[in-house]
């Protein structure tokens, strides 16, 4: 039985919306901050040293989570009514 089952439905709304969060500011500040450190370094030290590259890339998408997250909780929801203004609900 997943975790979520057990509890209200306005606390597992909560918990979706927030593990949601989560998950893309996580794989998106990823992406993003491996792309950003890449041109930053340059492909020729790359490719010289790729550890280096994973090393900066590992302590710039920490940082890049640790901001992603709180601002995707925050803006989500007002994302989410231009959505509805524009579309209707579901």
């Amino acid at each position: 039985m997943p975790l979520a089952a057990s509890v209200s439905p306005a606390t597992r709304t909560r918990l979706i919306n927030t593990t949601f969060g989560l998950l893309l500011s996580g794989m998106m500040s990823f992406v993003v901050s491996g792309i950003a450190t890449l041109r930053a370094l340059g492909l020729a030290d790359v490719a010289a040293e790729p550890g280096a590259f994973v090393g900066t890339w590992m302590g710039s998408w920490s940082v890049s989570w640790a901001i992603a997250f709180p601002t995707v909780l925050v803006v989500a929801p007002f994302v989410r009514k231009i959505v509805t203004r524009m579309y209707g609900n579901l």
